[in-house]
């Protein structure tokens, strides 16, 4: 290889993976704030280059091909603000909204709109930021939880207050290069906890795809309403997005319109679509960061993916940690275990955060996949896990 090597931070490396990156390169340079200097003087022995400090205005990461969005790019799922300011700028379609940091005023807010209406954190929320209040009451406690409570921190001390939108709701990413925006098959996830779409919202339960809610007439409207017009707005902007970007559709009896932005893969959504892709995903991701993504490579299998998600004992609301799991969590070929919180623990898994397992079934057809994924999910069991048993069934209606 000859290409330059940049690593930041190196203080919190090991630092024989830097001697390691030094073979591969010609030219590697560190910004290095420790003050190990027996350290430092043995890499630079290696040929690695260490400077003390890093520039000041230096964008390193501008000199080399990155699949993902900027810092600036990312607010479209960082604050639920920003990216509804623009979908209002740019007409994009979403619900109508207030934002809010005094609860006295949100409550007015809630009062003159009725219910049901959603109540949003502003920031980041591990996905439980969102409430769907179906009373007044419901929505005036979510307030208070969020802006007088502190539930979310910082993420929290703003919220977006929407109308509620009825429908039906979808996930569609795309892949992005800055400009071209190339979509991929669509899935549904369901984010309530309990079956029926009932409880708590949840970082998602499971998922199907492809979901036949969004049709190939919905798909092309969502394209050209939302992820194309979006994708143009960002980058007049000054923040041309590159990456995944995931919209959070509600198909409405107007249309499709927005629910959120992601800025990455989602999940549970990813662990159903990407199983489904037959062109190369190392090759489109890099067309993604050069700016040379086509259509043409991304194709689809025709089959089907779901997902069902096991999650440990009281989440939402808290996770239980150290329960053993029991079964085999081997991987198939038509069947597929994805880790989220677990821990190895000697020679068995334990539960370590709320959503443990993703357990994905392949099949020519939807019921064939649900059928495998289920099939995994009855041989697999620890203390107090909980599942939703409805995933896909809003497909067969």
């Amino acid at each position: 290889m000859n290409e330059r090597v940049v690593v930041v931070n190196a203080s919190k490396m090991n630092y024989d993976h830097l001697l390691d990156f030094s073979v591969l390169s010609n030219d590697v340079q560190v910004y290095d704030d420790s003050t190990n200097e027996e350290v430092i003087e043995r890499i630079q022995g290696a040929g690695v280059v260490v400077t003390k400090e890093l520039p000041v205005g230096a964008d390193l990461f501008s000199q080399f091909p990155v699949f993902g969005p900027s810092k600036t790019a990312a607010q479209l799922e960082g604050s639920k603000v920003f990216a509804k300011d623009l979908m209002k700028k740019y007409n994009i379609p979403t619900a109508a909204y207030g934002v809010f940091s005094n609860a006295d005023e949100a409550k007015q807010f809630i009062a003159k709109t009725g219910a049901p209406i959603v109540v949003k954190a502003d920031g980041l929320a591990a996905g439980k930021g969102v409430v769907v209040a179906m009373t007044i009451d419901e929505a005036n406690a979510a307030v208070d939880d969020m802006l007088s409570g502190n539930r979310f921190g910082e993420a929290g001390s703003t919220v977006v207050i929407e109308e509620f939108m009825a429908g039906e709701e979808a996930s569609l990413l795309a892949f992005v290069d800055g400009k071209t925006v190339v979509p991929m098959i669509a899935s549904q996830d369901h984010k309530r906890i309990f079956d029926g779409d009932k409880g708590p919202n949840t970082g998602g339960m499971g998922t199907y795809a492809p979901a036949p809610v969004l049709t190939d007439a919905l798909r092309d409207e969502a394209m050209k309403t939302i992820l194309e017009p979006m994708v143009a707005a960002m980058a007049k902007e000054g923040m041309p997005y590159v990456g995944c970007l995931y919209a959070g559709l509600m198909i409405t009896s107007e249309g499709p319109k927005v629910v959120e932005f992601n800025a990455r893969f989602g999940d549970p959504e990813t662990q159903v679509v990407l199983p489904l892709l037959e062109g190369d995903l190392g090759q489109i991701m890099m067309s993604c960061a050069t700016g040379t993504l086509q259509s043409n490579m991304v194709k689809w299998k025709d089959s089907s993916a779901a997902c069902v998600i096991l999650a440990s004992k009281g989440y939402p609301e808290t996770s239980s940690k150290g329960d053993v799991i029991l079964g085999e969590l081997v991987q198939y070929d038509t069947s597929i275990i994805f880790h989220s919180g677990t821990k190895l623990e000697g020679d068995h898994y334990v539960t370590n955060g709320g959503r443990v397992l993703g357990v994905v079934g392949l099949g020519k057809d939807l019921r064939t996949a649900l059928d495998r994924a289920y099939e995994r999910v009855d041989h697999i069991t620890f203390k107090g896990m909980q599942y939703r048993k409805d995933i896909g069934a809003k497909a067969f209606k």
